[in-house]
């Protein structure tokens, strides 16, 4: 199997009237990865996945995907699915007719039914996408993108409308596809999404990557916590403690597991019962809170 990675970023800059909209931006994401790629608003995020997804030519520096540049369709496209956020398919074709469209335009070969059955929609195959609700279009939008089981499927937000049934059902699809080898790029702003099923995330703030690795390596840089509030005449608790508006207490951690045993052992010894009581590690969200306040 090949090493080169399925897609090699290297110093892309990309400049819009002398806006710097990406700068200097260098990653790879490699074979049978889940790589989510997050961004606060006007990070650079959209104009960075155009540009590898070959609808954008960069200002400076070289994309790759499967070794050979983006917009080279003939090579590429049959290789890859896109999911974007809205495809504006007809609204006068049916769903199977649009999903064979999709399969004749991208040059992959695959059985109508089959996708049609992968995305749920089945049911749907004779009705008009004009017809379709919100999150029956996003299955659509999902079942042509993985038409022909690429190798490399990109996922704009794929979950935005969808209901839990659906949502699970088109996240046990992706898990198939990457038992079949499949590489998989994400953006979403279902952050716990992407906490529960990236192997590596990259976090784009202002045109460049503020930080990049797995979420136990994003969620390291920030402290855990524990919350807890305590009766009235309580003894002051044992560790350095921020008390909050409500009333409760905060301690911030690098040590959760020493620190949430000092504080159960004293109120053992105390008598003391801790109200809500609430530990534990530094998740996704809190740091992009973090690059957001940066």
């Amino acid at each position: 199997m090949s090493t080169t990675p399925v897609i090699d970023v290297d110093r892309l800059t990309l400049t819009y009237g002398g806006f710097p909209a990406v700068k200097d931006l260098s990653f790879q994401v490699e074979r049978g990865e889940l790589y989510a790629l997050l961004g606060t608003n006007g990070a650079g995020k959209t104009s960075t996945l155009e540009t590898v997804e070959g609808h954008r030519a960069p200002t400076s520096g070289a994309v790759r995907v499967f070794g050979k540049d983006p917009r080279d369709r003939a090579a590429v496209r049959p290789r890859m699915g896109i999911m974007l956020q809205e495809s504006g398919f007809s609204p006068d074709l049916t769903v199977r007719e649009t999903v064979r469209l999709i399969g004749q335009l991208t040059e992959r070969a695959d059985d109508v039914g089959r996708v049609l059955g992968v995305a749920g929609l089945s049911p749907k195959a004779t009705t008009k996408v004009g017809q379709l609700s919100g999150g029956e279009k996003r299955r659509l939008d999902f079942a042509t993108a993985v038409f022909g089981t690429p190798e490399l499927v990109f996922l704009d937000e794929p979950t935005t409308g969808l209901d839990i049934q659906s949502r699970d059902a088109l996240w046990d699809a992706v898990d198939r596809l990457r038992e079949d080898g499949a590489t998989v790029v994400l953006t979403t702003h279902y952050l716990e999404e992407a906490q529960q099923r990236a192997d590596r995330i990259g976090l784009m703030h202002q045109g460049a990557f503020h930080r990049e690795g797995t979420v136990a390596e994003l969620t390291r840089t920030l402290p855990a916590t524990i919350h807890f509030g305590l009766p009235p005449r309580a003894p002051a608790p044992p560790l350095h403690a921020t008390r909050q508006p409500d009333g409760h207490f905060l301690v911030e951690t690098f040590g959760l597991q020493k620190d949430l045993h000092t504080l159960l052992g004293w109120a053992q010894d105390h008598a003391v019962e801790l109200h809500d009581l609430r530990a534990g590690p530094t998740r996704l969200d809190d740091v992009f809170r973090a690059i957001e306040h940066s």
